[in-house]
């Protein structure tokens, strides 16, 4: 089972970054991250640096305030240990080192000052983390820089660091979009970083663009409010940047509350860079990823063979051991549903067997919530879980298959919401493993031991269920009833026989 979070396996992160401080508490260090603990306070420490050299006074006092109130809490939460890391302002202002001394006395640990390349290697390695199998450019856009560089898979090729951060681009610009829009096509324009993505994914880390694409959400009222995973094609985040653009010089998004205060006067340049990186790299697709520096940074730490981990199955695996009445049975799902798709010969990609894998482990996690509601509380659970390495469409079937679990297929069972985000196909594979799970946990009540004991065999057009002789009393006709229903979807007539 996994330890409490108030043990001293968790883990801290205390990220002083231009524009925000923040502290991320996670339960252990570990392959799929379980965040217990996040806050920011938006400080602005690089809101000058560019001009004057320096972190703001304000600033300064706004960062230290929030440190020692982020002490406290590591405090209070036994946090086993904690790193801390400082990024663009710190390393550019003269006065950094003054602040940074600061702030590791108010910390009580070294505070480690990225340059620029282990800013961008960290910001890779957290795409790496929370992105199965990435193929293409990772952009960290902070308040005081932008990192850029090229991803293939757990491969990580060099980046490039440039001073267009939002704040650090409305500082150079002297607030002047026209001036910001020179600033970034000089910088930009050519750049071999950017003219590796063509035909690729850009991936945007980082405050800012998450915030473009809360806007983005809502506007096109896109019905999965996860921020990632959501992926816009190049072409629409193209529009939609020149349109935010035109809409912020008209003073027409000052007052949208899904924003903080603090941030909206820099979404203007922080699209205005979207903008350019779009134009020269020519992506395919912009897909917003929520795991960057810190994730990148606790991923580095991690032995060989956790980093080699698949992140959705860990998740899972996660969710399994919290939540089900027996982790080892959702395993010996996966065993079972193996051989059914050998047996009835089912083709599967990669993908699709890692979300089945995926489904089978979060299969129970739902028994103890009231039985009416288990089939629409396990798909808002799936659907909306705080883990990556899996896509939105991904999130859907996984979450639909387990609802297909508790609900059946019968007409009664409404469609849960956001299917029509998947293809006919899809669903029928995801209805095709719900009935499965139906099958498998009526032989054996999610206990372990039951499954291995059962075996699949085929003659003709029909499909049998055998058991073991010793299982002769789990042998009803509901679970007849239930395995024929199972045979059907694949085309088989089934049947029950003891061996």
């Amino acid at each position: 089972m996994r330890r409490p979070a108030a043990q001293a396996a968790s883990v801290g992160v205390i990220d002083i970054g231009s524009n925000s401080v923040r502290l991320v508490v996670y339960q252990a260090m570990e392959r799929s991250l379980v965040t217990v603990f996040n806050e920011k306070a938006l400080c602005g420490l690089g809101r000058e640096v560019q001009t004057t050299g320096l972190l703001a006074t304000d600033a300064v006092d706004k960062a230290l305030t929030a440190l020692k109130r982020f002490r406290a809490l590591c405090k209070v939460q036994q946090v086993g240990s904690v790193y801390a890391i400082a990024t663009a302002a710190c390393r550019d202002a003269s006065n950094g080192p003054d602040f940074i001394a600061k702030a590791e006395k108010i910390c009580g640990a070294p505070i480690q000052i990225l340059t620029g390349p282990e800013e961008a290697r960290y910001s890779a390695l957290g795409v790496i983390s929370g992105i199965h199998k990435p193929d293409g450019i990772v952009g960290d856009l902070g308040g005081g820089s932008l990192e850029l560089i090229d991803v293939r898979g757990h491969q990580v090729r060099s980046g490039v660091t440039l001073p267009l951060g939002s704040l650090a681009l409305q500082d150079l610009a002297e607030k002047s979009l026209k001036k910001a829009q020179r600033i970034a096509s000089e910088a930009l324009t050519d750049l071999p970083q950017l003219l590796a993505g063509e035909g690729r994914t850009f991936y945007a880390v980082g405050g800012t663009w998450r915030a473009l694409a809360r806007i983005h959400i809502i506007q096109s009222g896109y019905p999965l409010g996860v921020m990632h995973g959501y992926a816009i094609p190049a072409t629409d985040a193209l529009a939609f940047v020149r349109r935010l653009r035109r809409l912020v010089a008209a003073d027409m998004l000052a007052d949208i509350e899904a924003i903080a205060e603090a941030r909206r006067p820099l979404l203007a340049y922080a699209a205005l860079v979207l903008e350019h990186i779009i134009r020269v790299a020519k992506p395919t697709t912009v897909v917003f990823s929520t795991f960057g520096v810190r994730e990148g940074l606790l991923y580095s730490k991690l032995p060989d063979a956790e980093r080699a981990k698949d992140g959705l199955l860990s998740a899972a695996q996660g969710l399994n051991e919290l939540l089900s009445r027996s982790a080892q049975h959702a395993r010996e799902l996966i065993d079972w549903t193996d051989r059914l798709f050998r047996v009835v010969h089912i083709r599967e990609t990669e993908e699709e067997r890692r979300l089945r894998h995926a489904a089978c482990l979060m299969s129970d996690i739902g028994w103890r919530m009231h039985p009416d509601h288990r089939g629409e509380q396990t798909y808002g659970i799936i659907l909306n879980g705080n883990f990556g390495s899996i896509s939105h469409e991904g999130r859907i079937f996984a979450a639909l298959s387990v609802f297909f679990r508790y609900e059946g297929l019968g007409d009664e069972a409404a469609a849960p919401a956001l299917t029509e985000q998947l293809s006919p196909a899809q669903i029928d594979r995801a209805r095709l493993l719900g009935t499965a799970f139906r099958v498998a946990h009526l032989i054996s009540a999610a206990r372990p031991g039951v499954l291995p004991a059962t075996h699949f065999r085929t003659q003709d057009r029909k499909l049998m269920l055998v058991f073991e002789h010793h299982l002769v009393d789990l042998v009803a006709d509901r679970v007849g009833g239930r395995f024929k229903q199972l045979a059907r979807l694949v085309g088989r007539s089934g049947s029950v026989v003891l061996n």
